[in-house]
């Protein structure tokens, strides 16, 4: 694609606006010139023909309109015979004329003005009839002569525009270069740049016209930046948490290849395994988040079984003793429509969360409640809670509140809101109330009702509308 200059254009557009603002203006001044100029030539007409018709004899009646056209000539001197003059006695005797004028009659015998074509002329006459002295007064001038008039007004006006065109140009053109001076700075500045320099661009003397580009453009600096420090928080946590576990799992290692105790190389084994596992979750978090941090548009056109999800979260989760966990079978008679991969990350993070939190022996439980407009998935732990001040905090990336689990990384929470938001639904954390422990809810928009069978308890395998999914 070929690109274009928007001096170009502006140039283009402006000389053709100029040019078409100029060609109505002089059509306007011409139809105006001629509109006056025909105006005082009839009003010349006239005073001409009152002045002959004035005279007293036919002797002076003829010397007198030699005498007129002479005159006229004389004033006009580039308009040679530009008025003719007849007098004709009422019984239609010509008495009269100017010389050059036509022998054929002017007017006939209608009084006032007339367009008449004679000797292959186009005429404006005036006639004037002395009723009295038995006469007629024709008085006229050629139409060619007033558009000639005309014209040569009009050419008086084009002469210099014509001569100015070119000058217009070069202001135009000089003034689009330096109008747009300030697209080039800025166009300059960019290009010296660093690749890492995310700093604003000035715009305390952008003009008016680029300042929202350049403030858009400050905008994305600014969550290019954000974006870059967001990438190195979480390659610095990452080696931070990391390195803890792996000079674990070499430190434990050497202890069960060093020992010949059996309960002493069973532990350090056991010891392995929990820092795999940290570790496995660890990255599969990172993994997760970053997957989210790039995530588009997820498609929502999953159906799923609220209780067949969270019974394939439960069983996924090794098992550990004294911990009992308890589902509302109601979760099991509803289907919702979601995007299944964002809906098991949240709900399993925020299981993976109550089961760190929760004391042994303890209870999470799932279960399932109907508000005005929405669905909510409850999962409830007994665990210390989250300190009142804590709870708008939870859900940034990495942060570890006063009662933080020893293998969890701060990513839990972050990651569940995340993925509930990209799935049109939202996390809404509170502290129980009954007892101590954290409550969960994923609040998804209700837009199905459960129905129930004739004993009043849901239909099997009745699948419900849209909206979420439960567990």
């Amino acid at each position: 694609m070929t690109s274009t200059s928007l001096r170009t254009r502006l140039f283009l557009i402006l000389v053709a606006a100029t040019g078409m603002i100029w060609l109505f203006a002089i059509g306007w001044i011409y139809v105006a010139t001629k509109q006056e100029v025909e105006s005082v030539l009839d009003a010349r007409l006239q005073e001409a023909a009152r002045m002959v018709a004035s005279l007293g004899t036919s002797k002076s009646v003829a010397t007198s309109a030699t005498e007129t056209r002479l005159d006229g000539s004389a004033e006009t001197l580039i308009y040679e015979r530009q008025l003719a003059c007849q007098i004709w006695s009422l019984d239609g005797r010509l008495v009269a004329r100017s010389r050059g004028a036509p022998s054929s009659n002017l007017g006939g015998t209608q009084t006032g003005f007339s367009d008449r074509r004679i000797e292959g002329e186009n005429w404006r006459v005036f006639s004037l009839e002395d009723a009295d002295r038995g006469l007629r007064v024709l008085v006229g001038d050629r139409l060619g002569m007033r558009e000639h008039l005309v014209t040569d007004i009009i050419k008086g006006l084009l002469a210099p525009t014509l001569l100015m065109v070119p000058l217009l140009g070069f202001l135009i053109w000089s003034s689009l270069n330096r109008g747009l001076r300030p697209l080039r700075r800025l166009a300059l500045e960019l290009q010296q740049r660093r690749a890492d320099d995310m700093s604003p661009v000035e715009t305390g003397r952008a003009p008016m016209e680029i300042l929202p580009m350049m403030t858009a453009l400050n905008a994305l600096f600014s969550k290019v930046e954000g974006a870059r420090r967001h990438e190195r928080e979480i390659t610095a946590f990452a080696a931070h948490e990391l390195r803890t576990p792996l000079a674990g799992l070499r430190t434990q290692a050497q202890v069960a290849i060093g020992t010949s105790d059996p309960a002493a190389r069973s532990s350090a084994l056991r010891q392995i395994m929990i820092a795999v596992d940290r570790t496995t979750r660890l990255v599969r978090q990172l993994l997760d988040i970053a997957n989210l941090d790039a995530l588009q548009n997820p498609p929502r056109d999953a159906r799923l079984n609220a209780g067949v999800i969270i019974d394939e979260i439960i069983d996924a989760q090794p098992a550990r003793d004294g911990l009992r966990v308890e589902v509302d079978p109601m979760l099991n008679w509803i289907t919702l429509t979601a995007n299944a991969e964002l809906l098991v990350l949240a709900l399993r993070n925020l299981f993976e969360n109550a089961v760190q939190h929760t004391a042994h022996p303890g209870l999470v439980r799932w279960s399932l409640e109907r508000r005005a407009g929405e669905i909510v998935i409850v999962i409830e732990d007994e665990g210390l809670g989250i300190p009142p001040d804590e709870l708008p905090l939870v859900t940034r990336r990495f942060f570890r509140g006063r009662h933080k689990s020893s293998s969890g990384s701060g990513l839990g929470l972050a990651i569940a809101e995340l993925a509930l938001r990209a799935n049109a639904a939202r996390l809404n954390l509170v502290n129980r109330t009954d007892r101590s422990g954290l409550q969960a809810e994923v609040i998804l928009p209700r837009q199905a009702e459960v129905l129930h069978g004739e004993d009043g308890l849901p239909e099997p395998d009745l699948e419900i509308g849209l909206a979420t999914t439960g567990s």
